[in-house]
Order: C-alpha cells, then structure tokens, then sequence
C-alpha cells in the first residue's frame, strides 16, 4: 500500500513545517482561538449572537449550524474516533511544549475541525456574512490542531470533509425526509 506510505510521508513534513515555521506570536493566537472553541464554546456564542441579532434568517442560521455541529461531533468523536485508533504525531517532531497538553484520545479525526467546519458551512448558505465570518475562527481551529501536535493534517482534512458532509446533511436531510416520506 504505497499510497499510505505516501500519506505517512506527506503527515510528517506538514506536520513538522507547521510547528516549527509558525511563529511563537501566532502560535499564541491559534491556541487563543482553540481554546474558545473547546467544548464548542465559540459556535454556541456565534448561535447565540446570530439568534439574538440576526432575525429570522440568524436564527435559522444559527439552528442550522448547531444541528450540524452535533452530528459531526457525533460522527466524528462517537463513531470515527472509536474506530481509529490512531496515535497522536511523535513529541520529537515539535520544538515547542505545546505538545505536552494533547488529549489521549485517537488522532483521527479531527473533531474539533469538524465541529468548526460544519458549523460554519452550514450558517454559510442561510447567512454569508456570518458564515464568511466563521470561517476565519474555523481555518486558525484547523491550522492549530496541526501546529501543537493534536493532529495530522489528514486528520484535520478528515474532519472537515465530515463536517462538510454534515452541514450538505444538515441542509438536504429536510428535503429527503419529505419527499420520500421517512
């Protein structure tokens, strides 16, 4: 299976270009931002402001975000994760001792990047705005679970196609529902 080799190969020079060219000042940054989005803490605060101040369509926008966030944290933490067991990269291969504060849990997927994927590409369709607003916290949550070890960068692209695929769920599961009569 050369292609996993390939993979493997691919995971360690990313994984390594990210923790040692980032700068300690963005570092800082991208764990900031993660550490707000631990526990989906940032996407049920963005829910909030968009239900409280976005009208109809904010909270539309915000039901749809939150709905997709949970399957894809279902899917990602409850089922993948349980799967996979895969390890987290090598300590060796980070400069930095952000490494030392990773969780024990299975590397793939990403499910905090599934999380931020799938809210913000649910919310992008009601309201652009806000989805575009998103998407910056959502892309430093991604870059961050690679810089300070937490993932590989397939695990972090695993979890965004699933919150992708959640948030494309999220929308059509209505649609489906009534035209085949679930």
């Amino acid at each position: 299976m050369r292609w996993l080799t390939e993979l493997g190969e691919f995971d360690r020079v990313m994984t390594q270009q990210a923790a040692s060219r980032i700068p300690p000042g963005v570092g800082k940054v991208l764990s900031a931002v993660e550490e707000t989005a631990e526990s989906t803490k940032l996407w049920c605060a963005a829910a909030a402001a968009m239900a409280s101040w976005g009208g109809w369509r904010g909270r539309r926008a915000a039901a749809a975000g939150l709905t997709a966030l949970v399957v894809a944290q279902l899917i990602s933490n409850g089922l993948c994760k349980q799967l996979a067991d895969r390890p987290r990269p090598p300590r060796e291969w980070f400069p930095h001792d952000e490494v030392d504060d990773r969780p024990d849990s299975s590397s793939f997927p990403s499910g905090h990047t599934a999380a931020a994927v799938a809210f913000t590409a649910a919310v992008a369709p009601t309201w652009p705005a806000a989805g575009a607003a998103c998407a910056v916290p959502a892309a430093m949550v991604a870059l961050e679970r690679v810089q300070s070890g937490a993932h590989y960068p397939s695990d972090v692209a695993a979890g965004a196609a699933i919150g992708l695929a959640t948030a494309w769920l999220t929308r059509r599961a209505p649609r489906l529902i009534l035209r085949h009569g679930i």
